[in-house]
């Protein structure tokens, strides 16, 4: 039931969010046949998007993404997967997520904390330089960091960081307000990561920065046509030498998933990525491609389905209601029809086999329960139960806000529906106009902290609120904060199981299934799930819909 929506328009708001998505439906058909043009069956190994043959130089290769970038300013622009795959093709990313979960340095040599983690030490590699020719020193690096302290993004994490400052020609100190061990997930470069890209200081003094981007990625930026296509070269001077392989990539945003589809097999793409449930099982199983999803493999959290509530708006500011409705909604079914079971029933933001997944103890599917609270809110208040049930306006995603409808009326809730444009959409949840219950999906993180502000009851205010659900349980900001802080991984865990349950109680969030996420490509593409960190030790692969276009090679 997801289907990622435009996240540039969240700071034309004034807010700052990183990552944040609607939640869609899944109805309509992608192409019936699974017939690719090459009837190869790939090896096990290139099914899986990795190869152990020796690279080969030169050629070209063509992404299509699920939708377009507003710019590639890391401090005002939100990038989503596909910005994440534009940020990585021309900057490079101060962490990496290795294979086993943990950061690691990438473009930084060394990231070390002081004992008592209220301040990290970056060490820089020497010799980087960036596309102009600059090098990529201390100075160059607190210089982006500041950059993006100062833009819209930076109100995410401005608070936390007091200075920063070179501590030699390639060392710089970032000395923080308190205590932040997973400080280095920011720098990874996923989603919510925008502090990892480091920018030239030409790009920075550019006023047309967010449209010439300068880093010290494996390419260098060439052109960029809005909705059309962004296009980057090989940079001859990379660091990581003989890498990049390819001559030239280029992205094409084609935000529907079945024209994605078509393009894919017609070879006018040579790669995609989907969260389009009809598209993964259109390939899952079809050997002529290669195939990767996150179902088995996530580090720390998948991207999540649910409703949204807001909490401050009656009657979702009465617990019996938002109760009800989490007790009026069959997960199973939703998972069922609407994401043809592609899509597993969740009930917290974390999933099975994760550290920090208990069972939160959400409300079960219970009809008969979810209309007697209805019944009682009735009684004591005098008024029907009713609310406006939110989406945007693609099709899908209207099928998907129909089907929770009709379970929702059948506990004796009126529910309105109302779609509206996407740059509305995020404004009234910002700002709480209009806004009772909207389809929403987000929380990927390789690291829960990276959720703070959305979960912080600190980010709430009467007038534009991060935390859209308005959630102001001060329990919940003691959880996250004995996560942030917290050294032992044990405690971080505990924590954020507190977390989920607490939001099990609370119910700001009607749970319904997680999304999963695809990459496809044809089979001349090359170990497109094979980076790795600087030292040569594995990385991980596939992250939402991300991979590196670092070490992809083009075959025959």
């Amino acid at each position: 039931m997801a289907q990622r929506f435009d996240r540039r328009n969240f700071l034309g708001a004034g807010g700052a969010l990183a990552g944040a998505l609607v939640l869609g439906g899944a109805g309509g058909g992608l192409l019936a046949s699974c017939s690719s043009s090459s009837s190869t069956r790939l090896s096990a190994l290139a099914r899986k998007g990795l190869s152990s043959a020796r690279p080969v130089r030169g050629g070209s290769l063509v992404f299509g993404t699920d939708a377009e970038e507003e710019g590639f300013d890391p401090a005002n622009d939100t990038f989503d997967e596909a910005g994440i795959m534009y940020a990585r093709t021309v900057f490079d990313p101060l962490a990496i997520v290795a294979s086993d979960g943990s950061i690691q340095p990438y473009l930084a040599q060394s990231i070390v904390p002081s004992a008592d983690y209220s301040s990290w030490t970056i060490t820089m590699r020497p010799g980087v330089l960036f596309h102009d020719g600059t090098p990529c020193d201390a100075r160059a690096v607190v210089g982006s960091i500041e950059h993006y302290l100062s833009g819209e993004l930076g109100l995410l994490v401005k608070s936390l960081i007091a200075k920063v400052a070179p501590t030699g020609p390639l060392s710089l100190e970032v000395s923080l307000t308190q205590p932040w061990v997973p400080f280095p997930a920011y720098l990874a470069g996923g989603i919510g990561g925008q502090l990892a890209w480091v920018l030239a200081p030409s790009m920075i003094a550019n006023p047309n920065a967010a449209t010439h981007p300068v880093g010290t990625g494996p390419f260098v930026f060439e052109d960029w046509v809005p909705n059309d296509h962004f296009s980057a070269t090989r940079n001859p001077h990379y660091w990581r030498s003989p890498m990049p392989y390819l001559d030239r990539i280029q992205y094409r945003p084609i935000p529907s998933a079945e024209s994605r589809v078509e393009s894919l097999e017609a070879g006018t793409i040579d790669i995609m990525h989907t969260a389009t449930p009809q598209a993964i099982v259109q390939f899952r199983d079809n050997y002529s491609y290669a195939y990767v999803d996150d179902l088995h493999g996530v580090v720390g959290e998948p991207d999540m389905n649910f409703i949204m509530l807001n909490m401050q708006s009656p009657p979702l500011d009465d617990i019996r209601v938002r109760r009800a409705m989490a007790m009026a909604i069959d997960r199973n079914a939703v998972s069922s029809v609407i994401d043809i079971n592609v899509n597993a029933p969740t009930d917290s933001p974390f999933l099975p086999g994760s550290p920090y997944y208990v069972d939160p103890g959400y409300p079960s599917y219970d009809l008969a329960a979810a209309k007697s609270l209805v019944a009682e809110v009735e009684r004591t208040t005098g008024k029907p139960v009713a609310i406006t049930l939110g989406s945007t306006t693609p099709a899908s995603t209207v099928r998907a806000a129909e089907f929770l409808q009709n379970q929702l009326k059948a506990a004796g809730i009126t529910v309105t529906l109302a779609q509206f444009e996407q740059a509305q959409f995020i404004n009234d949840a910002l700002f709480g106009k209009h806004f009772h219950a909207y389809l929403w999906r987000q929380f990927a993180a390789v690291d829960p902290d990276l959720n703070y502000p959305f979960w912080s009851p600190t980010e709430v205010s009467s007038f534009l609120s991060i935390n859209m659900a308005r959630n102001t349980d001060p329990r919940v900001q003691a959880a996250l904060e004995k996560g942030r802080q917290s050294t032992d991984p044990a405690v971080r865990a505990a924590a954020y199981q507190e977390v989920s349950k607490l939001f099990a109680e609370d119910i700001p969030y009607l749970w319904t299934d997680r999304a999963v996420w695809a990459v496809v490509a044809r089979p001349q593409v090359k170990n497109f799930n094979g980076p790795t960190t600087p030292s040569g030790a594995p990385a991980y692969g596939m992250i939402v819909g991300t991979v590196w276009p670092t070490q992809i090679w083009m075959g025959t």
